[in-house]
């Protein structure tokens, strides 16, 4: 009876075995041999979408509806919209996480048609919840063993991290628990940050990346990115529209559709727009705040431009 009990308990895992192999599975990983990129790819960064459409399921709507816009070499995108708009969407596009229609295209190689390895190693994100895994410091930074300590201690400097880092017992050797949990979720958030630095990748994807942190850290982010990524595409997801209001163009999602994309300033100047109706449901108060912002942005690039 006891052997009966516990072959019909193993059976259990026979059967999500089974369940596993019939998953479907990703497309292609690695990318074939004439449509491999180049080690260097991308040189300039530069997005561009053409009639793109996603769907998570066969028989659903689409969520992302004909999407057609460029984003330039080095430009800081700021993606914005009410929950539902598509913002997450359109990232999970941007890393082939569920098949599109239409064509995304990084510094004119269509990302569809090459492998999923070869497209998000050249990709950084930092998400709203960092990911972490149990193991080391150095794990955590550099899983593949890409660089050296040297290296390391620069990108946990850039973050601020150095002295936290160094003051633990075994250094970049110190433990991390699972999920990070012996940092708090500021500290995650940069050490995500450090491995983006380490990586120098040309193209930058925050998904509100500081949602959950508080204002200093925020500001540190905020600080390092326009340091450390001045020579980047970065695209930023963002609930709080002054992370965003500095930004060369915004990006206004709405059930799917892309339906403003300019500069923050010139998209103020529509009354009747939607970022001028998310900017003045802040209140008096910030929505000023952040108008300033934007014009004072505004000018600093104008400037910039023509003299």
């Amino acid at each position: 009876m006891r052997q009966s009990a516990e072959m019909e308990n193993q059976m259990t895992s026979v059967e999500r075995v089974l369940e596993y192999n019939r998953i479907e599975h990703e497309r292609t990983l690695e990318s074939e041999p004439n449509k491999k990129p180049k080690p260097h790819w991308p040189p300039e960064g530069e997005i561009k979408f053409v009639r793109l459409f996603l769907k998570y399921f066969p028989d659903d709507p689409p969520v992302l509806k004909n999407l057609n816009f460029t984003i330039k070499p080095l430009e800081k995108v700021g993606i914005v919209g009410r929950t539902g708009a598509g913002k997450s969407s359109l990232i999970n596009a941007l890393f082939q996480l569920n098949d599109t229609t239409g064509s995304i295209l990084i510094d004119g190689i269509d990302i569809t048609q090459i492998g999923l390895h070869d497209l998000r190693s050249k990709l950084s994100i930092i998400p709203q919840e960092p990911v972490l895994f149990s193991g080391t410091m150095r794990r955590n930074l550099d899983p593949f063993d890409e660089y050296s300590d040297e290296d390391l201690w620069s990108a946990l400097k850039d973050v601020e991290l150095k002295e936290v880092v160094d003051e633990l017992s075994l250094g970049l050797n110190s433990a991390v628990l699972e999920g990070g949990s012996n940092f708090s979720v500021g500290q995650r958030q940069l050490i995500c940050l450090a491995r983006a630095i380490l990586r120098k990748n040309k193209i930058l994807i925050l998904d509100e990346a500081t949602a959950n942190v508080d204002p200093q850290t925020d500001a540190l982010i905020q600080f390092t990115i326009r340091e450390k990524f001045s020579q980047c595409t970065v695209l930023t997801i963002a609930h709080r529209l002054n992370t965003v209001m500095d930004s060369d163009k915004v990006l206004v999602m709405d059930a799917g559709l892309m339906v403003e994309f300019d500069h923050p300033f010139n998209l103020l100047q529509n009354v009747n727009g939607v970022f001028y109706s998310m900017v003045e449901q802040t209140g008096k108060a910030m929505a000023d705040a952040l108008k300033t912002i934007a014009e004072k942005n505004y000018k600093l690039q104008y400037n910039q431009e023509f003299t």
